[in-house]
């Protein structure tokens, strides 16, 4: 029989870019805050350039809302309950199961793999070693700078040197006259030039760590953010009906220096207004030195004639909240906390053909660029991070990965996420009618896409360590279901020993639709009857 079409979408196969060198872009904590996400108030021309030739998911979200436990999720394409990495403290490989991560799959394909920055999480989540030489061809670059991320290199008012939230520094002033994120671009560069003459297939991953506290940037990007343009979250206060188990109280930004001064009560008092306005000023000028780091990569990927036949994929761990709610930091299962930018820049695919040597990526001064250049295609398809590997897999013409099995702990190779290059192709027509496609393997599927994510916390009230518990210390599992209409989370007992979740012992609920409450203030879990979403959840994680 005829397969039924869907629309116009014209269909793709994986052909097209067997062979093509791979970019992955891992920024740290940054939440979609650029222009080519409608932000009106930030100046990042090179990433939204580089979304002008990219397929870009405007509903996009991290598995969880902290560095290592969304690293390894995304790098291995297997969810937090199977890394059972939910901390800092466990090597997924000992702890879990001996996974294969996206690097280490194409380095068994050829490739030439090669990690700058903060890929994975360093320290004992990656074997203190970054996964190397599981995971990569060459020991990790680590930026010489990075040592000195915490020092007191923030100049005080009084002349004084200080561990900073807000750190606006003189570059030539910092230890070696650079900052880290300076340093990972010039590596990466050197890189792209060595394999320029090599002439061998590449997976580069560079990761940077700003925006990540501390706010830590060329002191010159404040002038792109003059404080009376800069205003507070739209929601400034803690929700109501918010419960205390979903509440992150910042503890990391309370311990810095210019934070502790202002003696905010723990855990529901507010930071004063104009200190506010001024986290969210660096957060915006960290953002615009982000984007230059971006620019500089980018227009070396021309220089060296690649830009015809590299995949550029760019996205975040997860989000960072300024604000809103009352909360700072990530550590929630809120959209400000999960949700990351994401794009796939595929020549030919994305693009039309891209002829060697074209000039694809011209650096653009966000000092004196004017202008936003839209998407070049836009899905608001609710996707999700763990479907990184299976996607960049199918992309450049590798075997996608197989699904897991249900039990999948001895299982090497396998993914739980879905590769999501069927939406390439989807017209914005049918995007707009929302919730019919045809995968990859052409069966309809009538199903509405949501986004997993979740969120450990030690009690059921804002503790010191409520923000980032050790697995030991784990209580309580809250379990986030965001679709296109509603996130629905459900907070669970949960025992560390055997990680296991008793869905029997509900401590709180969540419930936000997002056509009335985009902002996810109003929780009407407590009036509204939930059963269906809640047998969502279990049906999900029992499959």
């Amino acid at each position: 029989p005829r397969r039924p079409r869907a629309g116009k979408a014209r269909c793709w196969r994986g052909s097209g870019s067997n062979g093509m060198n791979v970019l992955l872009i891992i920024v740290d904590d940054l939440r979609p805050v650029l222009g080519c996400y409608g932000d009106k108030l930030v100046k990042s021309p090179n990433i939204d350039q580089l979304a002008s030739q990219s397929m870009v998911f405007s509903n996009a979200y991290a598995q969880q809302a902290v560095c290592a436990p969304s690293r390894v999720s995304f790098l291995t394409g297997r969810r937090p309950d199977t890394t059972r990495l939910y901390d800092f403290y466990s090597y997924w490989r000992v702890h879990a199961g001996n996974y294969s991560t996206m690097p280490q799959y194409f380095k068994e394909n050829g490739y030439m793999t090669l990690s700058v920055g903060k890929v994975f999480h360093p320290g004992i989540s990656s074997n203190y070693n970054d996964d190397y030489p599981y995971s990569w061809s060459i020991p990790p670059f680590h930026p010489s700078a990075e040592k000195h991320e915490n020092d007191k290199t923030c100049r005080g008012k009084d002349g004084k040197l200080y561990a900073n939230l807000v750190c606006p520094v003189d570059v030539t002033e910092m230890p070696g006259g650079t900052l880290p994120d300076i340093q990972s671009t010039e590596e990466a560069v050197r890189l792209l030039n060595v394999m320029k003459t090599n002439r061998q297939k590449f997976f580069l991953a560079v990761g940077y760590h700003k925006p990540h506290i501390p706010l830590r940037y060329p002191q010159e990007f404040l002038k792109l953010y003059p404080l009376e343009n800069i205003t507070l979250a739209p929601d400034p206060w803690v929700p109501k009906k918010l419960p205390s188990v979903a509440y992150n109280p910042w503890t990391d930004i309370r311990q810095r220096d210019d934070v502790k001064v202002l003696n905010v009560s723990f855990p529901y008092g507010a930071l004063p207004d104009d200190f506010q306005r001024q986290i969210r000023q660096s957060y915006y000028a960290a953002v615009s030195y982000l984007d230059v780091q971006v620019g500089l990569l980018l227009n070396a990927l021309d220089n060296v004639g690649l830009s015809n036949n590299t995949i550029v994929v760019f996205t975040a761990d997860h989000g960072w909240s300024l604000g809103e709610h009352g909360e700072w930091a990530k550590y929630s299962n809120f959209d400000v906390a999960t949700r990351v930018p994401l794009m796939f820049y595929v020549p030919g695919m994305t693009t039309s053909p891209v002829s060697q040597g074209a000039r694809v990526f011209p650096y653009l001064d966000p000092f004196s660029h004017i202008g936003v250049s839209a998407p070049q295609g836009q899905s608001k398809k609710v996707v999700e991070l763990v479907s990184l590997f299976p996607t960049i897999a199918e992309l450049a013409g590798l075997q996608v990965p197989p699904a897991c099995p249900e039990m999948s702990f001895g299982v090497v190779l396998c993914t739980e996420g879905s590769s999501i290059v069927h939406y390439f192709n989807v017209s914005e027509r049918m995007l707009e009618e929302g919730k019919e496609g045809y995968d990859s393997t052409d069966r309809c599927f009538k199903e509405e896409p949501f986004a997993f994510s979740q969120y450990p916390r030690p009690a059921d009230t804002p503790q010191w360590n409520s923000d980032k518990p050790k697995l030991k210390d784990i209580r309580i599992m809250g379990y986030s279901m965001r679709t296109i209409d509603y996130r629905y989370t459900v907070w669970v007992q949960f025992d560390p020993n055997n990680f296991s979740a008793n869905f029997e012992d509900v401590h709180a609920g969540e419930l936000y639709m997002m056509e009335s409450d985009p902002n996810q203030d109003y929780n009407i879990y407590y009036n509204t009857s939930h059963g269906q979403f809640f047998k969502k959840i279990l049906d999900f994680l029992k499959h």
